[in-house]
């Protein structure tokens, strides 16, 4: 049982590096045995602009495996002798249309002692210390010493993505500016999108965030930060970990001085004491005169900055505690 145990993990550790021919070139893909099928094309997605949900890939003798975006690369049977093939066509003006970007699914709720099981998995802690080694965090302004911080999702936290007639700006979520202007005081701001960087970029410049005089984002990360993670209950899923920052930036960032918000309670898995689950920003055209998310969450960050551990916190009761710091217009 032990030399099985011991096969596998090798297995899922091994780096995989294919070649991909799409459209008359070919592309080399490094990959891990426990990266899905979904990260193999997202990362696709970067090298040529056609949308994972577009992408159809081929490789001999392996049957429709690849259609299961779930699978992980370790149950293949890939071998870097042979060739994969991409079937699938750029659209235009893929990255500029909001309704382009991956679809969201619905989130699910992971019990406490199921959620906790998969921090502590070793095989995803191995790949959290793959993916630190793997990938680098381009600071667009420095961190400051004293400061907390704060890592926002874009999608559905910071406006609407789905809506098809409104102008970028129409779709941004009320006070938004108005917020990260007043955080900015006593945290750092980092975006996470579980999209590719040239989205990131061009959704964030659109709103006008990566050059607003009155606050400064630290740094941008993307899809290819994340890592997979299994539960039992749930499948296969894709999170972000925190620890990917505190390991790149350790005399700044910990677990007791950072939280992040997002829509989706799955993303933080990996570091479920500081994530908070922000509601999640749709119909731009009936909401954007009543939502007031980011007003009560302005008091809430502004109320614990000065604490010393924010990790202890439970932040599934802000807005009880936001409510109860500040009047909120209605």
């Amino acid at each position: 049982m032990a030399a099985s145990t011991s096969l596998t993990s090798s297995a899922t550790e091994e780096e995989i590096t294919l070649t991909v021919k799409w459209s008359g070139k070919e592309y080399t893909v490094r990959a891990c045995g426990d990266d899905s099928v979904a990260g193999l094309k997202r990362r696709l997605c970067e090298l040529t602009n056609v949308l994972p949900k577009r992408q159809k890939l081929l490789y001999p003798k392996i049957g429709n495996k690849l259609a299961d975006d779930s699978v992980f690369l370790s149950q293949l049977p890939l071998k870097p002798s042979l060739k994969m093939t991409m079937i699938g066509t750029v659209e235009d003006d893929i990255i500029v249309n909001q309704m382009d970007s991956p679809e969201i699914v619905d989130d699910f709720e992971l019990g406490q002692d199921e959620a906790v099981d998969i921090e502590d998995d070793e095989v995803n802690k191995q790949k959290l210390r793959r993916r630190i080694d793997q990938y680098e965090i381009e600071l667009k302004n420095p961190c400051r010493p004293g400061k907390k911080l704060l890592v926002l999702d874009i999608d559905y936290t910071l406006f609407d993505h789905r809506s098809t007639a409104e102008t970028p700006l129409e779709l941004m979520r009320p006070y938004l500016h108005e917020f990260l202007t007043a955080i900015y005081a006593e945290y750092d701001i980092m975006i996470w999108s579980a999209t590719s960087m040239k989205w990131v970029e061009l959704k964030m410049g659109q709103l006008g965030v990566l050059n607003n005089p009155n606050y400064k984002i630290t740094a941008l990360l993307d899809h290819s930060a994340m890592i997979t993670v299994q539960s039992d209950s749930c499948g296969i899923f894709e999170c972000k970990p925190l620890g990917l920052i505190w390991a790149k930036f350790p005399e700044f960032y910990s677990s007791k001085n950072t939280i992040m918000f997002d829509d989706l309670r799955r993303n933080f898995m990996m570091n479920l004491q500081n994530g908070l689950v922000i509601k999640p920003f749709r119909k731009a055209h009936a909401n954007r005169d009543n939502d007031q998310e980011l007003v009560k969450l302005t008091h809430y960050l502004l109320a614990i900055a000065d604490l010393d551990d924010l990790s202890v916190l439970d932040h599934k009761m802000w807005e009880f505690f936001a409510d109860e710091l500040s009047d909120v217009p209605e």
